[in-house]
């Protein structure tokens, strides 16, 4: 599994089987052994956690009362979708709108500090930060007040400026292959295709299958920095491939 945190690996399961309407789900054996996941006491305790912090609800006694065939249920809140999005920026805009809004940030940290730096690369990489300049990273994604909350108080503070800013003057299409390189992402998601092809002709269980595909997925959504269709288009492949994702997960789970 590309996922080893728990806690991000139980919100991307119930994002990845259900969509923006947040339904709930059921963990079931299937998905456990998709995702790599056993409901033991430690991940009783990361799902206890992830309740009381307001990031994914249980379906209530009453709700189980009208649906007693089912086991136990979760879905995501809105505060966990924005959690996972810090994680995964892909899936922000399938829900939100853009506000047109360009964050800024810029840092210079010296190399003997160079831990601090990497550390600070590490934290913000689910954030669809591109490198526009040196020492200058763009993103559409709204992350100002996460970066407040990373760095309130720690040395890289002082290293730290933000902005945010509309485009004014230039060509759209040029700054988005610049910074995010678009054209390679595009033929990642091409292969992405093809592997999910070749996953779907073999000769395995409907489970194994799905495993192989939500992981290949998974690593390509890893640097999918999350590009809202009004920079991309509506068109764009990546869009695409999360039809395409669910239309094959509703063949193989359903």
């Amino acid at each position: 599994m590309p996922v080893k945190e728990r806690r991000t690996k139980i919100l991307l399961l119930i994002f990845l089987s259900t969509d923006v309407n947040f339904s709930f789900v059921t963990i079931s054996e299937a998905l456990q052994k998709i995702y790599d996941i056993s409901i033991n006491q430690k991940t009783k305790g990361t799902i206890s956690s992830l309740i009381k912090e307001g990031l994914i609800e249980k379906q209530s006694q009453s709700e189980q009362k009208n649906n007693p065939s089912t086991n136990l249920q979760y879905r995501l809140t809105e505060k966990g979708f924005y959690e996972l999005c810090l994680e995964f920026p892909y899936f922000r805009y399938l829900k939100d709108q853009w506000d047109g809004l360009w964050r800024i940030i810029s840092y210079e940290i010296p190399e003997k500090k160079r831990d601090l730096r990497d550390r600070l690369r590490r934290e913000m990489r689910g954030w669809g930060l591109g490198p526009w300049h040196r020492s200058f990273w763009l993103t559409p994604h709204p992350i100002i007040p996460d970066l407040k909350n990373l760095v309130f108080g720690k040395e890289e503070e002082k290293y730290i400026q933000s902005f945010e800013a509309t485009h004014v003057f230039g060509d759209m299409d040029i700054l988005v292959e610049k910074v995010w390189g678009k054209s390679a992402l595009d033929k990642r998601y091409r292969d992405l295709f093809k592997k999910w092809h070749d996953v779907l002709s073999t000769e395995v269980s409907k489970d194994e299958k799905m495993r192989q595909i939500i992981y290949a997925y998974i690593h390509l959504l890893r640097d999918d920095p999350g590009l809202p269709s009004s920079l991309i288009g509506r068109k764009w492949i990546g869009f695409e491939a999360f039809d395409i994702f669910k239309e094959v997960r509703g063949i193989l789970l359903g």
